[in-house]
């Protein structure tokens, strides 16, 4: 057994890697470019949602099951569109600057987890390939796997969820070969 005390410069040294590796997918590789595209009648439809406060929604909208069986209900679900929406508010830069604040203590709480599996299940002086695997494989699943949930549940593009779990196997490969670089002897 590690202590998670321990393994403190490999949290946050996979922290940062992760921070940079991410910038570096989003940022100068072009994949993602396709995640998104440009609504037809934007601008009618950015003054028509200004008023509605930051959250989410759903359209139609259902109070339970028992709405689900209403007529005019059932009329909008036929007549659609359906669509899941979050509304933000804020400027661009300082929303992205806390996205990316945001981003970066995800990463640490998804390493201190990381941490507190592998100290648990891992001894000092294990070999970094033992160390790379067991690290790699619950990095790559604490990063990616829910992603899915937003392709079943809410239509997100599979390409774009395939995406991102592709980076959440790049983010769980750096954060792999920190710990097992770092691990301790």
């Amino acid at each position: 057994m590690v202590p998670l005390a321990s393994l403190w410069l490999p949290i946050l040294l996979a922290a940062i890697l992760v921070f940079i590796g991410s910038s570096v997918l989003h940022m100068v590789l072009k994949y993602h470019r396709t995640d998104w595209a440009k609504l037809p009648g934007e601008d009618g439809i950015m003054d028509a949602l200004r008023p509605v406060p930051p959250g989410d929604y759903m359209m139609p909208f259902s109070t339970g099951p028992e709405m689900m069986k209403d007529p005019a209900f059932l009329q909008k679900m036929e007549r659609g569109p359906m669509a899941v929406v979050t509304i933000m508010s804020g400027d661009m830069q300082t929303s992205f600057k806390k996205a990316l604040g945001w981003w970066f203590v995800y990463s640490l709480v998804v390493n201190l987890f990381v941490a507190y599996i592998a100290g648990r299940t891992l001894r000092p002086g294990t070999v970094y390939l033992e160390v790379f695997r067991l690290v790699g494989t619950v990095a790559f699943l604490a990063y990616g796997f829910a992603l899915a949930q937003m392709s079943i549940w809410y239509g997100r593009k599979w390409s774009t969820t395939f995406k991102s779990i592709v980076d959440s196997l790049i983010y769980g490969l750096l954060t792999a070969g920190v710990f097992g670089w770092l691990w301790p002897k």
